[in-house]
């Protein structure tokens, strides 16, 4: 089991990584919108999801990995009536890859932010 830290994405804000890897999986935390110099993304639902989205780009591509290698998403939301919009910034960064997702409301998230996505990638096998 080894710990991953990327300068790419915020530090974590409490007793926890950012990821950690067990082969062949990487399990990232939970990232909110917060940027690699943990300013608060405070706009809307679309600004915040893209934010969390590149901080789990800047985890995996420590491992030399990237959104299609994702096979598991899970997408808390605050509002699940800003689901279309989070979606749609989603999909952008997916493109035509479709990992397994689920997507829950809750009542509250760190730092009051609208979103908090955790994902679980698999590395690649070599032979």
């Amino acid at each position: 089991m080894e710990m991953i830290s990327s300068k790419n994405a915020p530090k974590a804000i409490g007793p926890y990584s950012q990821a950690i890897e067990v082969k062949p999986f990487i399990f990232t935390s939970g990232q909110i919108p917060l940027t690699p110099n943990g300013e608060l993304i405070a706009s809307g639902i679309r600004e915040q999801t893209e934010q969390v989205l590149k901080n789990i780009q800047g985890i995996l591509a420590e491992k030399g990995l990237t959104l299609q290698d994702v096979v598991k998403v899970t997408v808390f939301m605050q509002d699940l009536n800003e689901f279309t919009e989070m979606n749609e910034v989603y999909a952008q960064f997916f493109q035509d890859h479709k990992p397994a997702r689920s997507t829950v409301e809750v009542a509250r998230l760190p730092k009051d932010v609208k979103i908090e996505i955790e994902c679980i990638a698999a590395m690649r096998c070599n032979g």
